[in-house]
């Protein structure tokens, strides 16, 4: 994942695994990584932050509140001092969130600034949404590089748990 983040293009990294294999701990051992500053300079200064899509769409009925949300959020991200990573949890909820009547769902809101590079993420999500969502949508795929996260054997699950 830090390799993926230190890249030029494509450095958006996916994690896609059956529910409960570890990717939102993934992320968070990423975050305690950066934070203790054991990864490589350019990830040194970065702020991780969770995009809640639930949160963010909770009490948005009138039309085009949930985009204005979502963009204002992008708009604090990329005028931070500091670079922040946006961690998003079941990724697959941004297409179609926010999308009532003609509207832009977040997926198209995401895409532009993910293509400039002007946001960084991390997302998660499952095989079935993976396929369902992304891989139908090659413009949102192009933005993310996939890791694939299996559930971990006994004896790595161990060593895990000791760590």
């Amino acid at each position: 994942m830090v390799d993926i983040l230190s890249r030029r293009r494509k450095n958006n990294p996916i994690l896609v695994g059956e529910p409960g294999v570890g990717k939102t701990a993934l992320v968070e051992g990423l975050a305690i990584r950066i934070a203790e500053g054991n990864v490589p300079d350019a990830l040194k200064p970065v702020s991780v932050r969770t995009l809640d899509l639930g949160l963010l769409q909770a009490g948005a009925g009138v039309k085009g509140e949930f985009e204005q949300r979502l963009k204002n959020i992008i708009d604090a991200v990329q005028q931070s001092p500091l670079p922040v990573l946006l961690f998003i949890d079941e990724a697959h909820t941004l297409i179609g969130a926010g999308n009532q009547a003609g509207g832009a769902d977040a997926a198209n809101l995401l895409k532009p600034a993910l293509a400039r590079g002007e946001l960084r993420t991390i997302a998660a999500t499952t095989w079935s949404e993976y396929k369902q969502y992304f891989e139908r949508d090659a413009a949102l795929e192009r933005r993310f590089q996939m890791i694939k996260v299996d559930e971990p054997d006994d004896d790595t699950a161990c060593l895990m748990l000791r760590a």
